[in-house]
């Protein structure tokens, strides 16, 4: 633990979802998976395709239309009816495919439940503080057993932008009625979280290394106030 800038007056705590509360690689490999699977099923041309080819289109898409890199849903979406398109199936067939294959990745990318000694540990924060969920993905927080933790879970999309722009921020603090100053954020990303919340006027928790992964060095020019290597240590400085 290293503290840089001592946490104070904080009346609500957000999160970080993916790689802070649980390892998020595992559910995001598997979900992939299963939408090739299903892709390869249910439209025989896909098979045409390998990973790169859907990669290349996402990129392309994403400079075609830049607000797509701030809902991973809708770019996935667009990526998928383009590529259907892209492989000779007709407009009608690739707004299903397109539709289907979504519901079929965000299925089981939300397919699994956050550890007990996770939500243990936010019970016992609720006693103190308010709690709330920023994220930059998409995981449905109801489904992995977030729904009771937290207040509300905030995601991009629809003109509000991922981390480390301030959109969730500030919209977490005006729902919750307080000063950007009195929220505290707790993520693994130096630059998303960090950075992120440093910019809105937040205070800020560095969890490092982030759930399941290795060490990483402080290099961003705005450091947290405290650094973390596990969640537990929440307990023991606030």
């Amino acid at each position: 633990m290293r503290c840089y800038l001592r946490p104070q007056n904080i009346h609500a705590i957000s999160f970080d979802l993916d790689d802070t509360l649980y390892n998020n690689q595992p559910y995001i490999l598997n979900a992939e998976a299963e939408l090739t699977q299903f892709l390869h099923q249910s439209f025989p041309l896909t098979a045409a395709w390998q990973s790169q080819d859907w990669r290349r289109l996402k990129l392309l898409l994403l400079q075609q239309m830049p607000e797509l890199a701030h809902d991973t849903t809708a770019a996935r979406v667009a990526t998928l009816s383009q590529g259907l398109l892209q492989l000779g199936y007709s407009a009608s067939e690739a707004e299903r495919g397109a539709a289907e294959g979504l519901a079929c990745f965000y299925f089981h990318r939300s397919h699994f439940q956050v550890s007990s000694d996770v939500l243990s540990l936010l019970r016992r924060l609720a006693q103190r503080f308010r709690l709330v969920g920023i994220t930059n993905g998409n995981v449905d927080a109801e489904r992995i057993g977030l729904g009771d933790a937290f207040e509300f879970v905030l995601h991009p999309g629809n003109g509000v932008r991922m981390k480390p722009a301030k959109d969730m921020f500030d919209l977490a603090c005006t729902r919750l009625g307080i000063r950007p100053e009195q929220l505290l954020h707790v993520g693994d990303s130096l630059n998303a979280d960090v950075r992120g919340a440093r910019l809105a006027g937040c205070q800020s928790v560095w969890l490092n290394p982030s759930f399941g992964q290795l060490e990483s060095l402080p290099i961003a020019a705005l450091l947290p106030h405290m650094e973390i290597a596990a969640l537990g240590s929440l307990s023991d400085i606030l």
